[in-house]
């Protein structure tokens, strides 16, 4: 058996045993596509087959395609990877250190003992978290009524960081920052700019914050396991009229689009 026919059979086997919905698996070089296959359902719950186009929300993966438009900037020089921040985006400029809450539960706050940079949105070491992992941000969230980043309102960006920035590694809405500063120094929304510097260049017609009708026909469904342990379609669709775009998680993307950008990066 050749090693496609059997990256086949486990693929189909485990979304046959439902053990996943579904899967599109794509590898390749920097030059050519060595395997893709789809096998299992967009959406248990109906009838659609998986298919190599089918659109997911990409969630995270939007990460390394914001810091690329962004490092487009720094090598234009219209963005400084270690000037502070603060200077192009004033929610920036006073950083709060979360310390923990007081006997009321009041959150306690403390000014960052040094600005944020660029260079540190982009690395994940700005002092910026999720309430997902981090119980204290999550606590900070419930008790001052801010919502959470997946909103895409603006509000749920005015958190404070959880440690001084350049002192830790933490996972975070760093780079939804990073957007904000594509967006200030290009003049542009990040959907605009992105599509016009990534997206179109590399032939991306199938990414976007914005799902259009024709994805919507290939759009894979959400799923969470039951109480039972059997995976379930679930309920979700991110903000399609956002207050801002969500460059930490918001995009929509299909596979083949995907490996175009890995495929830029492979070649740069």
């Amino acid at each position: 058996m050749n090693s496609q026919a059997q990256i086949d059979e486990v693929l189909r086997r485990i979304s046959d045993a439902q053990e996943i919905p579904g899967v599109v698996a794509v590898a390749a070089t920097g030059d050519d596509v060595l395997y893709q296959g789809a096998f299992g359902k967009r959406d248990l719950s109906k009838p659609d087959a998986m298919t190599a186009d089918s659109v997911f929300w990409i969630a995270s993966m939007t990460k390394a395609v914001t810091t690329a438009g962004a490092m487009q900037l720094v090598e234009q020089g219209k963005l400084s990877l270690d000037t502070p921040i603060g200077e192009l985006l004033p929610d920036l400029a006073r950083p709060q250190v979360l310390e923990g809450f007081d006997a009321t539960g009041k959150p306690k706050l403390r000014p960052a003992r040094r600005p944020i940079t660029l260079r540190q949105l982009m690395t994940h070491t700005a002092g910026f978290a999720y309430n997902m992992w981090n119980g204290d941000l999550g606590t900070y969230l419930e008790k001052t009524g801010t919502p959470p980043v997946t909103t895409c309102q603006n509000a749920a960006l005015k958190t404070p960081i959880m440690s001084d920035p350049g002192s830790r590694w933490e996972y975070g809405t760093n780079i939804d920052f990073v957007g904000k500063a594509v967006e200030a120094a290009s003049g542009k929304r990040l959907d605009a700019y992105l599509r016009d510097n990534l997206f179109a260049p590399l032939g991306m017609r199938d990414t976007g914050f914005r799902i259009t009708d024709d994805m919507r026909r290939r759009l894979v469904g959400m799923h969470a396991r039951d109480e039972n342990g059997q995976l379930a379609s679930i309920p979700f669709e991110l903000e399609q009229e956002p207050e801002f775009h969500m460059g930490g998680g918001g995009l929509y993307s299909t596979a083949g689009d995907y490996i175009r950008f890995t495929q830029m990066i492979l070649n740069n």
